[in-house]
């Protein structure tokens, strides 16, 4: 069969056409080349050289993240951190996506939860280091902790208190006191205290001797103290305060076998017949110091508290997709499977969640991108002290390349080694989307 003829002109068309598209993707390739060819080219060629770039000591920069201990730590809590936070982030964007369909006031739901990403990396940072401060009066974390703990478990009457030096009364482990000697039915019992707080005498009222019960063991507690100085040691003095509400126990052979509560002038009083010749202890319940809740930035809880901001920030990102994948979800199915009897979570479960499987492998993948290059919330959160313990791969790559024991060698094998981890990710994520398009 004879060669069909070419249109005259058509061959240099189509070659006019590809320079064409050369000239205009130069300035992209030439930019590509200068910020991300160039600095990979660069930072492998560095990550072969010691400290100073000038002895070549070859994979031993590579050896040495897998034999530092503080590198290493950075790995698992990179781990951590790919593991818990893309999946957190895309189960909470699911079900946000799924529940606000059913409400009226959806779109202002979805616009509250998409609001964080508005937020830079450093506000979100600063934000929720005082989210997480010690103090409960500051830190929003620990004052509902503490509310809600203070809430079963009441505040000690008088934290931080101390029996008088030379007092009858020891220390017996544990934060309590016991008094030396035993006490007897008919002879009144003085337990000075000292260090109260001020305000934990407001409403308080004049201490008051016991009267004496042959039947009881009686006695008082009170703080022996008298402002502007003066006063005797050990004895009530006129204006001294009682401790009110305090427990106080009989023991005997280790076992409580009588307790009484201060009343407002003091005063206790417990039967003879199982307080006489024992000794009297003032458990440490009465002097434990305020719930200060929980410390979420020390070495134990800094990672998944810092991985609790990411995902503030970011599940309002998966919702988003999410959502716009569910958009597209054909409701004849859903019906379908409804009209059929199936459940509301069986209809979440065998429909919704494989139908939109695409966009939950997009919006998962995104993030485990995005994670390995956590930097910025771990460097601001994290504490100076606990700092070690919260240390991710980016972070570690900052130190090492910036920080005060300055090696660049390490740093760029620390850099090239994230490259790494980022490539499977990103060949997935293209894989996926060569199939989509040839559907």
């Amino acid at each position: 069969m004879p060669a069909r003829p070419r249109a005259p002109g058509r061959g240099r068309a189509g070659g006019g056409r590809r320079w064409m598209a050369a000239v205009f993707l130069l300035p992209a390739l030439v930019l590509l080349g200068a910020l991300v060819g160039y600095p990979v080219v660069f930072s492998v060629g560095r990550s072969l050289f010691d400290a100073s770039g000038d002895g070549f000591v070859g994979l031993d920069n590579y050896g040495a993240l897998f034999s530092d201990e503080g590198i290493r730590t950075a790995l698992r809590n990179n781990v951590v951190w790919v593991v818990v936070a893309p999946t957190v982030s895309t189960v909470l964007g699911l079900i946000f996506a799924v529940l606000t369909e059913r409400v009226r006031w959806g779109t202002a739901f979805k616009l509250v939860v998409f609001m964080p990403m508005a937020i830079s990396m450093l506000a979100a940072g600063i934000i929720f280091r005082l989210v997480y401060d010690q103090a409960p009066e500051r830190g929003v974390a620990n004052a509902v902790w503490v509310g809600v703990h203070d809430t079963f478990a009441g505040p000690a009457p008088f934290p931080g208190a101390r029996p008088r030096p030379r007092a009858d009364l020891k220390a017996s482990g544990g934060g309590g006191f016991t008094t030396g000697s035993a006490v007897r039915a008919g002879s009144p019992v003085l337990l000075p205290l000292v260090a109260v707080q001020p305000g934990d005498l407001r409403g308080a009222r004049p201490a008051a001797a016991a009267r004496p019960r042959p039947d009881r063991v009686t006695g008082t507690v009170w703080l022996d103290f008298s402002r502007g100085g003066g006063g005797r040691p050990g004895v009530i003095d006129g204006g001294e305060r009682a401790l009110a509400g305090l427990r106080v126990e009989a023991v005997r052979g280790g076992r409580v076998v009588a307790s009484a509560t201060t009343a407002a002038d003091g005063g206790f009083s417990l039967p003879a017949e199982g307080a006489d010749g024992a000794r009297l202890r003032l458990p440490a319940a009465n002097f434990a110091e305020a719930y200060r809740g929980v410390d979420w930035l020390g070495p134990a809880l800094v990672t998944p508290a810092v991985i609790g901001s990411y995902v503030w920030m970011w599940a309002g990102f998966a919702m988003v997709l999410i959502a716009a994948g569910l958009a597209a979800v054909p409701r004849e199915l859903l019906e379908a499977a409804r009209v059929d009897g199936a459940g509301e979570w069986q209809v979440f479960r065998r429909i919704t969640v494989p139908l939109l499987a695409p966009v939950l492998v997009v919006v998962l993948v995104t993030l485990m991108i995005n994670v390995l290059k956590i930097f910025d919330l771990v460097y601001i959160i994290a504490p100076g002290s606990s700092l070690r313990s919260a240390n991710v791969l980016a972070l570690q790559l900052f130190q090492s390349s910036f920080g005060t024991d300055v090696d660049e060698g390490l740093g760029s094998a620390i850099a090239v080694f994230l490259l790494l981890l980022v490539l499977p990710v990103m060949y997935v994520n293209l894989r996926r989307l060569r199939r989509e398009r040839r559907r």
